[in-house]
This record gives structure tokens, sequence and C-alpha cells, in this order.
């Protein structure tokens, strides 16, 4: 009786995992909807629609790209996780589908069990920008200005990167500092540049042009290295603050149960379109770090990790949900 139900299983599991292969090799065979969790325009929804055609050529059908906003990626994160998983409908967001769970936000999904990971795009880094009237000139003088008298910093909204960057600053320094949230980054950046607020760590599409302009002043980077686009910004862990590698991933994710070929499928193509000179060129004026050798499994530990890093900075922030 124990062999036959081991016979059993064995042959239940050869039958799935010829099966999943068989759907793999046949995908796609129909267009590809690709939800982007933010509005058209964003850094996010820019770099998906830089990518969209030339995955197209490489899976051989459609991509769809359908902006589903609000909520802090929510809403998009909602309708895929409820598709088939069939390949067929991804959600293409960011490490903000962490935070807003970390922060003990309710949603009709689960953080990361909603959902398969496939593939890390990239990594948007965050620049630390001052007002320059302040004549700051590192973090460490932002942290003994700060030591003196209270300070205003900008978010672009409760729980959004930017808000759960700072708060890791002000976790890792000590410094006492107070958020201002606005409705976004182009938002808080109008208020940063008259002087309301003292600080913030903004997106690098938002705060560069305004660095370059001499609107606002770069303090430090987020990201692993110095950016290509802007060489004369050093980053925080150079400038002595161990392990602050702050920059938040942009990645496809289908819904919980997407057989593991198609997810190694979509990533390949994805890493393939990620080494076109091209594709490259056409992404670097938003400063992102380019991955382009990440696997499913590499990007589901990534998100654990990640994860567990925002919870805690939920915890000690006691950053909630509005």
């Amino acid at each position: 009786m124990k062999r036959t139900i081991r016979t059993l299983l064995g042959a239940t599991a050869v039958l799935l995992a010829s099966t999943g292969l068989a759907a793999s090799q046949a995908y796609p065979n129909k267009p590809v909807r690709v939800v982007v969790a933010w509005p058209p325009g964003s850094i996010i929804d820019v770099l998906m629609r830089i990518m969209s055609e030339p995955l197209s050529s490489e899976l051989g059908q459609p991509i769809v790209v359908d902006n589903k906003a609000g909520a802090t990626g929510v809403i998009g994160a909602d309708i895929v996780a409820q598709a088939p998983p069939d390949g067929y409908t991804l959600l293409f967001t960011s490490a903000a589908l962490n935070m807003v769970k970390a922060m003990g936000q309710k949603t009709s999904y689960e953080m990361p069990q909603s959902f398969t990971p496939v593939v890390n795009t990239a990594w948007s880094p965050m620049v630390l920008v001052a007002y320059p009237a302040l004549n700051l000139k590192t973090p460490q003088d932002l942290v003994a200005l700060a030591k003196q008298k209270p300070l205003f910093y900008a978010t672009a909204g409760n729980g959004a990167p930017s808000h759960f960057t700072a708060e890791l600053f002000r976790y890792r320094t000590g410094i006492q500092a107070t958020s201002v949230a606005y409705r976004g980054s182009p938002q808080a950046m109008m208020d940063q540049i008259a002087g309301q607020v003292a600080f913030h760590f903004a997106v690098s599409s938002t705060a560069l042009p305004q660095v370059r302009e001499g609107k606002v002043t770069a303090l430090a980077v987020t990201s692993k290295k110095r950016l290509d686009v802007a060489p004369n910004i050093p980053t925080m862990e150079e400038l002595g603050f161990a392990n602050f590698q702050a920059s938040y991933w942009n990645g496809l994710l289908g819904p919980k149960g997407l057989p593991l070929p198609i997810a190694e499928r979509i990533a390949t193509a994805i890493n393939k379109v990620l080494a076109d000179p091209e594709v490259l060129k056409r992404a670097a004026p938003s400063a992102n770090e380019i991955d382009g050798k990440s696997t499913p499994q590499s990007f589901a530990a990534m998100i654990a990790e990640d994860y567990k890093t925002w919870a805690e900075v939920a915890r000690v922030a006691n950053i909630k949900p509005e």
C-alpha cells in the first residue's frame, strides 16, 4: 500500500512538472498584460514602457501596459493577486509593495504569499537633498543640525519609499525630525525648493534635475555605487553609513501559483532586453541601477530580505497606515 501511494505521488509530481514544462513551451500564445501599479510618467511606468517593445519581440506577443495606480500600489497589486496564474497578467511594481504591508495596511493579498516573484529589473536610488540656504555638505552636517534644532523633512506620501528611507536614516542616526507628507514626489520637491522643509530622500529622476539647476543640494545617494549620471554625488556608504543601500527594487511578479518554467521564461526575456544597449541608453536618464541577472529564486530572496528591513523600520518608527 505504501509503495502504491509513493508511486502515485511520484507520478503526480512528474505529471505536474511535465504540465508546467508544456505550458512554458507554449507560452505565450496571446498578448501579455502588465499591470503597472503607478501612474503614467512615473519612474516605474517609464521603465516598463521602455522595455515593452523589445520584450514583445522576445516573447513574440504584444505587451499591454495597463496603469492601475493608487493607494501606494495596492490597487494594481490586488488586481494581479486575483488573476489566473497563467503568465498573461503580471504586476510591475516596487518595494512599496513590501512597505505597505510592513506598516500594517490591510489588503486583500498577503506578502509575499499572494504572488510569484518573477524578475527584478532595476533599483531606483534615492538622493538625500537639502535646502541650499542651510549650507549643508554631507549627511553628517544634517545630523549635526538636527541635533541643534527641530527639522522637517518631506515625503511623497505616508508609507512611500521616501518616507521609509528617511525613517531608516532617523533610526540609524538617532536624530529627531518630523515628516511632512505630500501627494507625490513633485509636490514634495516644490516645497523642498521653497525651503518649507529641510531635507528629504527624493527619487533620483525627480531630484537630479533640481540638483543640476542648484535648486537643492545633494548630500548623498542610496545606491550601491555612484550614479553614472551624477558621479560627483557620493554614496551613503562611502560617507560612513554602513549597509545603507536603500534603493528600492522595481520588478515583475505574477499571481500565486505561476509555474516556475513560465516565470523563468519571462525572466530570461527581461534580462536579455536589459542587456540591449538601446534600452540601457533610453533608461539612463532615470538613473536606475539596472539588474539584468535576476532570477525568480534570487528575486524571491531579495523580497524576503527587503521585507525584514522595512518591517523593522515600520516598527521602530511606528509607521502606520492613515
